[in-house]
């Protein structure tokens, strides 16, 4: 329950990493920010970040990727770790960005292959739309 004095972030977002970060610990984030209309997705940019710790709150998000300029509207991450676990190394890392830039492009419905969540932190997954 959430009262106004609760100052935890408790949001899909929150949920999805403390799960994550149990399951495998420590990891890197591809990470994919969208315009979202009626009837379209549109990547807007990307990057990727190290989690280290359970501790990252949505409201942390929101603020480092305000610092991009863009103006989205929902973000897709991609958890991915190295060969013997833990996050990529910043190579690797960009690498695996590009593929999935790449992927994304071509298929919007790669995104729910990922962990995408709104402006506010709710999880959401695209659906094809027939015209």
């Amino acid at each position: 329950m959430s009262t106004s004095d609760d100052q935890s972030d408790s949001t899909d977002f929150s949920d999805w990493l403390a799960k994550e970060f149990a399951a495998g610990g420590d990891f890197t984030a591809l990470a994919v920010l969208v315009d979202i209309n009626e009837i379209q997705v549109t990547p807007l940019c990307s990057t990727y970040f190290n989690v280290i710790g359970d501790e990252v709150e949505w409201s942390d998000i929101v603020v480092m990727f305000a610092g991009s300029g863009a103006d989205w509207s929902g973000a897709a991450f991609f958890p991915v770790r190295g060969a013997g676990g833990g996050p990529l190394d910043n190579p690797t890392a960009r690498l695996r960005l590009r593929e999935l830039e790449a992927r994304i492009d071509d298929d919007r419905l790669v995104i729910n292959e990922g962990h995408f969540f709104d402006k506010w932190g709710r999880r959401m997954r695209i659906d094809e739309v027939l015209q």
